[in-house]
């Protein structure tokens, strides 16, 4: 399934924040709205409260930072004990600093000092000084201390003449100083206490008039941004003791910014930052330490932020075997600029408190490089040292995340990246892959951006994507843990310094000509501003791992301009096995494309390790690595069968603040007509690749045969992958791609399954073709023979050949007429019921390879009122694959028959015999044109015409909303809010139309919000057949109770009228109501007509008997459906759960769970941002605030009545 990501996207924001029809589900994006415009209150309460507890405590004003002064003798205590390895760490660093002080010290001209990049001081002094509150005694250390901040302090100003309009070095020096004066304060002289104040004082205020005109004061997420606001932050609570109001302004303006970060971060569900991971790192560095800073001096709570959670698996999926080397995406070193073990073990102690970011910590220290390019820079090795001391918690055990040592698959869904292998040892088995294809600045904030949710947000000004490459579709490969293809990490943004293609002549070209790469290109950062650039995307279509194998496509074509007029450039990878990688280009142009050549590039930064020409089978070119005797090699060839040679090339290209080489392949083919394939194939040293060929190349897909280790693998994949008819025709499931070997398939996506071969029991042991070349054999043996002693025959020689001669052709034509009748093609031949499988396969797209027919799923979702189903939107909403309907809408009605559908719930059940009998024919009538013709169903909705009556009829229908209080308005208010709400739902039914105009194939997904449907799949069934989905989604009796009786005010209870609408539901015939019309009734409802007519009933026990009711008589009546048609899906699990219940309902649905869909279902069950009406907002805390929140005695009274099921669904008893 894909994401839609062209210039037809219907809505994308609407993935995120959900502002749609109907008030299904919404965002929660007002909360930061009302957090700015409160936050001069806020500040002042927060502020002048901690003025006032600082006026009560001006004895001892620091250390305040991190800790306050009776804390010092403890941190002295564990330096000795449990953080010992740590303070080595420290006391090392110190005695490397004390051992070159004309490096380390500033200089002592301010001259020398501003004529470099000076972060270096800035971020050594804090280990220093807090080096020195630890060991009071070191005399030398403390000394080395006061010089490094006289001649600091002695500095007219901390900026860099060369960078004059980056205040970067000013941040890093201020924030040093600030945290080495707070560490020091005790043991410094009355005069030096005033000097440095003063100099802290004068930079701070400096700091603050700059962050008024500088970019980085409005652009969010930025590692200036996050940088300069710490340094301000610091500053000011360090300098503010004494001058609190001023200082006070500066803290407002932090916090604004910061609370801002913070909200945003929030809607990155996977803890990513677009920068990549060395700048991610210095971003995360100022984030952790604001977060603690801001709790601790502000009472200020972010620690429940969705993105820190997540933020783990940052640094964990994306380091290579060996624990030393990370991704490079974006601009990069080859691992972290700052930390990250100082934010490890942040995570570890305020947020995971599982042991693994210590543990990941202590992996990354063990292992850290003495020499070479990954060894820390000088300036940035120890700048965390004193965090990492403060916030690591000894009690909490290092131990690996679950499943480690084995290697897994992470996507970062908002990041647009995929790794493979990630957080492993160093091994010969260990293998790493990686994959981009994202969207500019990340889904989260690509999203804000174009759909501007938040009025504080001015599009991309408010951002800086500026580190980030023209990479869209790139890769790397290290099989055994040795870099193959890797990333040329930090650079000038051009496309061909990144594993991407390029494309020629393109009339846009600005370098390169007449070649172009991605969008954004040709400068030292991207060109985030310019035409086409803002809405440059990547997408990730789909991720699966099936054992040792990994398949992942991407499509980046909307990455480049339009003038090359592309259709597609979908890059597939197939990881075989731990050494062999597939890489396959898929491009599709316009007839009128100017494009008539597509360049590749394959990377690699090891100098150690060259690439040379090489040449596979005497067939294929390619290129070779050779390290130490072990050959990683790499060849390619397209459609037609052509590969030509490769230009080997080396570069050298400015990179921070040096030079840094790189070495890549550039293979360039020609793009004759409008679809062109290349396949690419890279293996490592302990596999024996025989032959790879193309099989297939139809438009809707390819086929590949590859073998390795004497083992051949048939390749099935689909590119026509918006289509979901043209992946089950092309592969029989939902999927991607599949691997036929041996006797298994694996279906990416749904997992391995055995094949049976097919063995018929009429052929005899030989063919007759092998009998007729025996016979043939056995003629001309006796004919030799009797040409040998034709003396003894009194045959003349010339009749006894023309004889022979008419046996030979005529056993040739016998001959030829078997394998004509065995072959599906001329002139072939079938020796086993294999080769006869994998040929009918090959081409034959309308049948799958194990002969199931095809069957489209069609969606149907149901569920008593409240119960969350409507968060399931989520899957299913923006996507290629589906188009999600509510139902009921003004537009989309209920036919009305004799049976009328309660929009609550309704005790009666429909049947199989139903439809046979002809029950209810116009509701039939009505789900088979919904379904199986949705674009005309939906084209036959007159809009206009109709509309008007269709919603005073809707209105006069609706029930719940009957006896609501409402203000009197004007006639004319009226008219305007009805005119409002009429082209609302017109525009509903507008958008469904657009979406099957771009995805024909689209499969409806029916969300029914009456709790009647519950009882009535089976009649579903019957109508459409095996192609039926059925998803009904349970909840937590007390949950729903308690979201029922409180969540909203008035409660649903009285709002929806259940006493009366349960009471007439069982009027009529034996209090059976309706249901008498097919004797449909649920005896399981009976329980409920009891308790409704008992006088001592209430609230609480009828709603608990009605959950009862409907549950039971749902689960006993879908249990006669097959597995394949309906599950029982628990709401609780799809918030707890997300992922992994998106993949169950996915596999369930015969498709692979794609990675936008999962970035939506995180958003909307992990941030807090996203709440359903009458819920609130969704959370995995939020669905169980019943706990809290309800009476003991009502929950005892739902758990007595509905403990049955409650424990046959795996619901505990909360009160024993």
């Amino acid at each position: 399934m894909a994401l839609m990501f062209t210039g037809h996207t219907l809505f994308l924001a609407l993935m995120v924040f959900d502002v749609f029809t109907f008030e299904e589900s919404v965002s929660n994006y007002s909360d930061w709205v009302t957090f700015i415009e409160n936050v001069d209150q806020y500040e002042k309460q927060q502020l002048e409260g901690l003025s006032a507890e600082q006026k009560l405590k001006r004895t001892v004003l620091h250390p305040s930072l991190y800790f306050d002064p009776q804390d010092v003798q403890a941190l002295r205590q564990k330096a000795r004990t449990s953080h010992l390895h740590l303070f080595r760490a420290i006391r090392s660093a110190v005695m490397v600093m004390l051992s070159n002080p004309l490096y380390y010290l500033p200089p002592p001209k301010h001259i020398d000092f501003a004529a470099k990049w000076n972060e270096i001081y800035g971020n050594n002094l804090p280990p220093l000084a807090f080096y020195c509150l630890l060991c009071p005694e070191d005399k030398a250390a403390f000394d080395f201390a006061l010089e490094y901040m006289d001649r600091m302090a002695g500095y007219k100003n901390w900026l860099v003449d060369n960078a004059p309009g980056d205040e970067v070095p000013l941040g890093h020096s201020l924030t040093g100083f600030a945290t080495a004066f707070d560490f020091l304060y005790n043991s410094l002289e009355n005069e030096r206490r005033q000097k440095y104040l003063e100099k802290i004082w004068s930079v701070s205020e400096e700091m603050y008039e700059y962050s008024k005109v500088r970019s980085w004061g409005k652009q969010l997420l930025h590692n200036h941004q996050a940088t300069n606001m710490l340094a301000l932050l610091i500053g000011a609570l360090v300098a503010g003791v004494d001058k609190g109001s001023q200082a006070n302004i500066w803290k407002h303006t932090v916090v604004d910014v910061m609370e801002k970060t913070m909200f945003l971060l929030n809607h990155i569900v996977d803890g990513s930052l677009d920068e990549g991971v060395a700048y991610g790192s210095y971003t995360a560095k100022s984030v952790t330490q604001y977060v603690f800073l801001a709790q601790r001096h502000f009472g200020i709570n972010n620690l429940e932020n969705n993105w820190l959670k997540m933020h783990f698996w940052f640094y964990y999926a994306t380091l290579l075997p060996g624990f030393q080397r990370t991704v490079g995406v974006a601009d990069s070193n080859y691992n972290w600029f700052y930390g990250p073990e100082s934010q490890l073990v942040f995570l570890d102690k305020f947020i995971m408190k599982n042991g693994a970011g210590n543990w990941l910590a202590q992996q990354i220290r063990k292992h850290r490089p003495k020499d070479g390019p990954m060894v820390p820079s000088t300036a940035q090795r120890w700048s965390t040292l004193h965090t990492e001391f403060i916030w690591y918690a000894a009690e909490i055990t290092p131990q690996p995340p679950p499943d480690y040592g084995t290697a897994k698959m992470h996507v970062f869904p908002n990041w647009g990246v995929v790794t493979y292998g990630a957080g492993l040892p160093n091994s010969q088995t260990n293998t790493f892959v990686s994959f981009k294809s994202g969207k500019l600045g990340g889904r989260a904030v690509y999203d804000i951006v174009h759909f501007q949710p938040y009025r504080w947000i001015d599009g991309w000004r408010s951002f800086n994507p500026g580190h980030e490459h023209p990479d869209q579709n790139s890769f790397t490969f290290a099989p055994n843990g040795q870099v193959f293809v890797s990333e040329a990490l930090y650079g000038p943004k051009l496309s061909h310094l990144n594993n991407v293609l390029v494309f020629a002549p393109s009339p846009t070209s600005q370098c390169n000509q007449p070649w172009e790469g991605q969008l954004g290109e040709c400068a030292q950062w991207l060109k985030w501003i310019g035409d086409e650039v803002g809405d440059s995307t990547g997408e990730i279509i789909t991720a699966s791992q099936a054992g040792d194998m990994m398949f992942v496509s991407g499509e980046a074509v909307s990455a480049y301009t339009s003038a090359m007029k592309l259709k597609s450039v979908y890059r597939v990878l197939l990881l075989l096995n731990s050494q062999t990688l597939l890489v396959v280009d898929h491009i599709e142009k316009e007839e009128d494309s100017p494009v008539n050549s597509v360049s590749a590039f394959f990377h690699n930064l090891d100098i150690d390790f060259k690439y040379i020409p090489y040449k596979f089978k005497n067939k294929y070119n390619g290129a070779m690595m050779d390290v130490w005797d072990a050959h990683y090699k790499m060849f390619w060839f397209d459609h037609r069968g052509s590969s030509p040679v490769a230009r080997i090339q080396e570069a050298e290209q400015a990179a921070e603040f040096k030079k840094r080489w790189t070495q890549f392949v550039n293979v360039t083919f020609p793009m004759k007509n409008t679809l062109t394939r290349i396949v690419y194939l890279f293996y490592g040293p302990y596999v024996n690749v025989s032959n790879c060929r193309l099989m297939d190349n139809a438009k809707s897909g390819f086929q590949i045969s590859l073998s390795v280790n004497n083992t051949e693998n048939t390749i099935s994949v689909v590119t026509e992958y918006q289509n979901l008819k043209a992946r089950f025709d092309y592969l029989g499931f939902g999927g991607f791609a599949k691997v036929v070997h041996g006797n298994k398939v694996t279906k990416f996506g749904l997992g391995t399954e055995s094949v049976k071969k097919d063995i018929k029991n009429n052929r005899v042991v030989f063919p007759f073709g092998f009998k007729v070349n025996i016979i043939a054999g056995l003629i001309l043996g006796v004919s030799l023979v009797i040409l040998a002693f034709q003396w003894r025959f009194y045959i003349s020689f010339g009749k006894m050949l023309r004889w022979i001669l008419i046996l030979v052709v005529t056993l040739w034509l016998i001959e030829l007429v078997d394998v004509w009748s065995m072959c599906t093609q001329p002139i072939c031949a079938k020796w086993s019921t294999d080769m006869a499988r994998l040929e009918r396969d090959k081409g034959n797209k309308g049948k799958q390879l194990e002969g199931n027919p095809v069957v489209l799923p069609d969606v149907i979702i149901t569920s008593l009122p409240t119960s969350g189903a409507e968060i399931l939107k989520q899957l299913f909403f923006n996507t290629s694959d589906f188009l999600y309907i509510r139902i009921p809408t003004p537009y989309l009605e209920i036919p009305e028959t004799e049976f009328e559908i309660d929009s609550f719930v309704d005790p009666c059940e429909w049947k199989v015999s139903d439809v046979q009998n002809g029950n209810f024919r116009l509701i039939q009538g009505w789900l088979q044109s919904l379904v199986q013709d949705t674009k005309l169903h939906l084209q036959n909705i007159h809009l206009y015409e109709a509309s008007r009556s269709k919603i005073a009829q809707h209105s006069a229908l609706s029930k719940d909303k009957k006896k609501r209080s409402k203000k009197r308005e004007s006639l004319l208010e009226q008219r305007s809010r009805a005119r409002g709400s009429q082209e609302k739902d017109a525009e509903y039914i507008r958008e469904l139309r657009r979406h099957l105009v771009y995805y024909p194939n689209a499969r409806p997904v029916l969300s029914l919000t009456s709790g009647s449907w519950t009882l009535k799949l089976p009649f579903f069934q019957e109508i459409l057949g095996p192609s039926m989905r059925a998803l009904y989604v349970v909840r937590d009796p007390r949950a729903w109770v308690y979201s029922m009786l409180y969540k909203n005010k008035p409660s649903l209870y009285s709002l929806k009228n259940i006493p009366q609408r349960l009471a007439a539901m069982f009027k009529g015939e034996n209090g059976k109501g309706k249901c008498s019309l097919n004797e449909g009734y649920a005896s399981e409802f009976e329980s409920l007509r009891k308790e409704i007519s008992n006088s001592n009933s209430n609230a609480i026990s009828v709603l608990s008997y009605l959950w009862l009711a409907n549950t039971a008589a749902a689960m006993r009546i879908n249990r006669d459906l097959l597995p394949t048609n309906y599950q029982l899906v628990k709401f609780e699990d799809i918030v707890s759960f997300p992922q992994k219940t998106a993949e169950k309902i996915f596999a369930f649905l015969g498709i692979p769970l794609p990675p936008a869909s999962l970035n939506q279902i995180l958003f909307a069950t992990s941030t807090s941002l996203f709440y359903i009406p009458y819920e609130g907002e969704i959370s995995p805390s939020s669905i169980h605030a019943w706990k809290q929140n309800m009476p003991h005695e009502e929950i005892r009274q739902i758990e007595d009545i509905c403990c049955s099921l409650m424990d046959h669904l795996g619901y505990p008893k909360f009160i024993e």
